[in-house]
């Protein structure tokens, strides 16, 4: 039966215009002061959609994180994404009783966000979840946000698709779902540009959610294949944007508090004997500290004695040398960064087809906080000679194209061996690499599905492609070709059929 007190008539919903941001406020509040006591029945009615807002929520947000919700209701979602820290954040006291009552390890506190007044510290996460629909102001809400964030915070922001105004509007008319105040639709257009309008950096845009109702198998099979397809996607019901706090630069000279961070370069390295005196000799001083460390793989020459020989022979180099106990790129590269004592990442081949002197420029956009994982492009200037077979080419401009269609950001060549990132994503990224699974036997994707999965702020950086002085490709077109589609396969179940 619907209860007169909170469910509002269409007319009573289309006619209200608030006139001021204390009028918006005492409004909503008596709105779902009502509302908090039914809140329960709507959700269970409605168990279809919340289940799913909850699935790609803890798609984003690793459990034991520091979570704040905006507009947390009775606290269900900030419960089920079992923080390490929860705060809620809701302006109807009934709503934060109830809250309280049910959750009682978490934190709840009764404000708008916009006066919201506590120390309370900063997150890792801040969700909004069908929140600007009642906004007065979301610039002013977005700009009240700052003050809980740090260099790594994410904002999850997730709302509704105008073309399904009708559709929930007929939903409301047979009760089969609560009406309530809108008074915003707002695209993921409109969230982005507000976004950027306020500080922050949009890194993630994407739609979902095609059935909002539970039908057995069919509803979940539905929603994780269709709103990946043309022309499903654009009939999805739920925008989401993920949006960073965009990191301070981490430093702008060696004298600065605090200091510049080191770097850490791995070159793993595989019958490249001819290659390594001109690396070390060529590879420039950047960054507080530099490491170079060379990972020999099962080379037929003597690469490995070719990298024990520069080590000895620049003893005013932090040079280190390991062999890898395993095969491939990725079992090279991952020891490398085990042993690495840098605060940035750097991967550069032994094939130099990548030139060292390009890696500062890599270095900068991450130490000036424009990016927070920097991949080269072969694929902007043009390339020296045979550096690269057209098949091969034709490949990485499909790949790119397919990836930034899988990632939600764009880019261009995942091929590329130079990958720049912080050890302290990287150490993130390897908490969370279970989920996509052990497939890759170079590296670069884990790396790349891994970033995507954190919404790190992904940065494309051209570099000119050179082709090798020394030794042979160890890219087999067709047999690599085939692991690139598997990986492509693994990513589209893990990043769009999430």
């Amino acid at each position: 039966m619907r209860n007169a007190s909170f469910n509002l008539t269409h007319k009573e919903r289309a006619s209200y215009r608030p006139v001021s941001f204390s009028d918006c406020l005492t409004y909503l509040k008596t709105f779902f002061d009502a509302f908090a006591d039914v809140r329960d029945d709507w959700r269970i009615r409605n168990s279809g959609y919340h289940d799913e807002l909850l699935r790609t929520f803890r798609y984003h947000i690793p459990e034991q994180s520091s979570v704040m919700e905006i507009g947390c209701g009775t606290g269900e979602l900030l419960a089920g994404l079992n923080p390490s820290r929860g705060l809620g954040i809701d302006l109807s006291p009934r709503m934060i009783e109830r809250a309280k009552i049910k959750f009682s390890t978490l934190d709840f506190r009764c404000s708008a966000i916009e006066t919201f007044s506590e120390e309370v510290g900063t997150f890792d996460y801040i969700v909004l979840s069908d929140v600007l629909a009642y906004t007065y102001d979301i610039l002013v809400l977005f700009k009240s946000l700052k003050r809980f964030c740090h260099a790594r915070t994410r904002l999850i922001i997730n709302v509704h698709s105008r073309l399904w105004q009708p559709i929930l509007s007929l939903a409301e008319f047979l009760g089969l779902k609560c009406r309530q105040p809108v008074m915003n639709w707002v695209t993921r257009e409109d969230v982005t540009a507000l976004l950027a309008l306020s500080g922050f950096d949009p890194v993630q845009s994407y739609a979902n959610l095609i059935c909002p109702v539970h039908i057995p198998f069919l509803s979940r099979q539905a929603n994780r294949l269709l709103p990946s397809l043309v022309p499903f996607k654009w009939f999805s019901l739920v925008n989401w944007v993920v949006a960073r706090y965009p990191m301070p630069p981490l430093a702008s000279g060696p004298d600065v508090a605090p200091p510049a961070p080191s770097v850490t370069v791995v070159c793993p390295c595989r019958n490249e004997a001819g290659n390594i005196p001109e690396i070390a000799r060529r590879l420039p001083e950047f960054g507080r500290e530099l490491e170079l460390i060379f990972v020999e793989g099962n080379s037929s020459d003597n690469t490995y004695e070719a990298c024990l020989t520069v080590r000895d022979a620049n003893p005013a180099r932090n040079i280190s040398v390991y062999r890898q106990p395993g095969r491939g790129k990725k079992d090279a590269v991952w020891l490398g960064f085990s042993k690495a004592k840098g605060d940035v990442l750097m991967i550069l081949d032994a094939d130099m087809t990548v030139q060292p002197e390009d890696l500062p420029a890599f270095y900068l956009a991450l130490a000036e906080g424009r990016a927070e994982f920097v991949n080269g492009s072969r694929l902007v200037y043009s390339m020296e000679g045979d550096a690269m077979r057209f098949l091969n080419l034709i490949a990485n401009k499909f790949f790119g194209k397919m990836f930034s269609f899988l990632l939600g950001q764009p880019i261009k060549d995942t091929l590329c061996g130079t990958k720049v990132l912080l050890r302290s994503d990287f150490v993130r990224l390897l908490a969370n690499q279970s989920y996509f699974g052990s497939f890759d036997p170079f590296g670069d994707f884990d790396l790349i599905f891994g970033a995507a999965k954190l919404g790190l702020k992904i940065f494309d950086l051209p570099i000119r492609y050179r082709q090798r002085s020394y030794g042979e490709t160890q890219i087999s077109r067709f047999r690599h070709g085939l692991m690139l589609f598997r990986m492509c396969t693994v990513g589209l179940f893990r990043l769009k059929l999430k």
